[in-house]
C-alpha cells in the first residue's frame, strides 16, 4: 500500500506514511510529525499508539484470535507443551528434536541456582511477597552470570535463555517453600519442566509429590498460554528499559515489577476473591450481575472484558475445558466456586448488558480457579504468570536487540502546569 495520511494543522498540511502489517493492520507513521508540525500526538494508556513493529505475536481482538509467530493458541494449547512454545517464541520457528532436545538438556542443566543465592532469600521476612522475591532474585542472578546478561551472539542468548527460563522455575518454589516454612526442594533432573516445578513446591522430605499427568497438563498449559500477548504493559516495560541498553536480567526484572500490578498479572486473584465474597456472602448470582451493571454498587464483576478482546478470549475458552478436567482428576464433586463461576457466566452472556459491550470471560477468569484447585494460593499467581511470560519478554528483548534501533523510548507529553512565575522569597510566601 503506498496511500498517505493527510493531517490539517492550523491551517497547514502534512502527509504521513502509511504502512501496513502481514495481516492488514494499518498504522499511521508519525516519527517525523513533532519535527514537521511541532505538534505531537495524545494518547493515555497508548490504546491506539503502535510503540514498534514486532513479528511475534497476532491478535484480533475483535474476532477473538491470538496466534504465536502464526500458529493457533489452539493448536499450540492442544499439540505443544510450553517449552516448545517458548523456544517458538525467542527463535521464531518451531524445533527440530534435536533443537528441543538441546535446549530440554540446558533447562536441566541450569535449574540449580548458586549456593550463595539461599542467604539472598534468607534475607527477606517470611511476609514479603513472591512476586518482590521474583523481581530482586532475577535482578541478583546477573551478579553469578555476568557473562550472559548482555548475550551478544545466538548462541550466547539461547544459554541466557535456558538459565533464565530454568532458574526463574527454582526461584518461585523457594519463595513458594520461604512463604510455608518448609525447606527448599532442590530440582530433580529426572523431572520435566513443569513436573520438576510441582515437585520443588509441593515435595517434603518425608512425602515426595507425583503430580497426575492431568494436573502437569494443565499447569503446562496455563504457562502457554500466558507465555506472550504482544504489547502488554510487562512487555512494553521490558522493551522500554531495554531500549535503554539496560541488560536482558534487569529487563525481564522489571518486567515482572510491572506484572505485579493488580491491574495486569493481579487479575485472577481479583476473581478469586470476588468468588470467595460473592460465597461467604451468600449472595445471589443474579443481584450480583445486577450490581455490576451499577457503576454506583462499588462491585466489579471480575475475569470479564478485555482491553483487547471484543469476543470471548480464546484462552478462556481452552481453560474452561482443562478446569473440569482437573476438578475429575481431584475427584472434586462440587466447588463453590466453581459453581458460582460457572453460574456468573452463563448469567452475563445472556444479558444484553454485558453483550452490548462485548464484557466475555477472559483468561483470569478460569485460571485462579485451576490454580487454586491445585492447591497454589493466591499470592503465588503472578508468580505462575510471570514464569509462563517469561519467553515472550525474552522473545521481545531479542527482537529489539536485533532490531539495531537504538534509539530510547521518550514518550512526549503535554505540559499543563504553570506558566512562567517567578520565585517567591520565605518570607513572603
Amino acid at each position: 500500500m503506498s496511500e498517505e495520511a493527510l493531517l490539517k494543522i492550523n491551517g497547514h498540511e502534512y502527509t504521513l506514511p502509511v504502512t501496513v502489517g502481514s495481516e492488514d493492520e494499518i498504522g499511521i507513521d508519525i516519527q517525523k510529525l513533532r519535527a514537521q508540525s511541532k505538534c505531537i500526538t495524545l494518547d493515555p494508556g497508548y490504546g491506539n499508539t503502535g510503540s514498534c513493529e514486532s513479528a511475534i505475536t497476532f491478535i484480533d481482538g475483535e474476532k477473538g484470535i491470538l496466534r504465536y509467530r502464526g500458529i493457533p493458541i489452539e493448536e499450540l494449547a492442544l499439540k505443544s507443551n510450553f517449552i516448545e512454545v517458548a523456544y517458538l517464541l525467542i527463535w521464531g520457528e518451531l524445533p527440530n528434536k534435536a533443537e528441543r532436545e538441546s535446549f530440554s538438556n540446558q533447562l536441566t542443566e541450569h535449574a540449580l541456582l548458586h549456593e550463595n543465592l539461599k542467604h539472598h532469600f534468607e534475607g527477606f521476612p517470611g511476609s514479603a511477597h513472591p512476586m518482590a522475591i521474583l523481581s530482586a532474585m532475577i535482578n541478583a542472578l546477573s551478579c553469578y552470570h555476568d557473562d550472559f546478561t548482555c548475550p551478544n551472539s545466538e548462541e550466547t542468548l539461547e544459554t541466557a535463555s535456558a538459565k533464565l527460563i530454568s532458574k526463574i522455575r527454582t526461584i518461585a518454589a523457594f519463595s513458594f517453600k520461604m512463604f510455608r516454612g518448609e525447606p527448599f526442594r532442590y530440582p530433580d533432573p529426572k523431572r520435566q519442566y513443569v513436573s520438576n516445578l510441582l515437585h520443588m513446591m509441593f515435595s517434603l522430605p518425608h512425602k515426595r509429590y507425583d503430580a497426575s499427568p492431568v494436573i502437569t497438563r494443565a499447569l503446562d498449559t496455563i504457562l502457554t498460554l500466558h507465555a506472550d500477548h504482544e504489547q502488554n504493559c510487562s512487555t512494553s516495560t521490558v522493551r522500554m528499559v531495554a531500549s535503554s541498553g539496560a541488560n536482558l536480567f534487569s529487563s525481564i526484572s522489571s518486567g515482572v515489577c510491572s506484572l505485579w500490578g493488580p491491574l495486569h498479572g493481579g487479575a485472577n486473584m481479583a476473581v478469586i476473591d470476588m468468588l470467595e465474597k460473592i460465597h461467604q456472602g451468600g449472595l445471589d448470582i443474579s443481584k450480583c450481575v445486577e450490581m455490576a451493571k451499577n457503576k454506583d454498587s462499588g462491585f466489579r464483576l471480575m475475569g470479564f472484558g478485555h482491553r483487547v478482546y471484543k469476543n470471548y478470549d480464546p484462552r478462556a475458552k481452552i481453560l474452561k475445558g482443562i478446569c473440569d478436567e482437573v476438578f475429575d482428576e481431584l475427584k472434586i464433586d462440587q466447588d463453590p466456586l466453581l459453581d458460582i463461576a460457572r453460574k456468573l457466566e452463563e448469567a452475563a452472556l445472556e444479558d444484553s448488558y454485558f453483550k452490548d459491550r462485548n464484557l466475555y470471560p477472559n483468561v483470569d477468569f478460569y485460571s485462579g480457579i485451576i490454580l487454586r484447585a491445585i492447591g497454589i494460593p493466591t499470592n503465588m499467581f503472578t508468580v505462575l504468570f510471570a514464569i509462563g511470560r517469561l519467553p515472550g519478554w525474552i522473545a521481545h528483548w531479542r527482537e529489539l536487540y536485533l532490531s539495531g534501533d537504538k534509539r530510547i523510548s521518550r514518550p512526549r507529553q503535554i505540559y499543563t502546569g504553570h506558566t512562567e512565575r517567578s520565585y517567591t522569597p520565605m518570607e513572603e510566601r
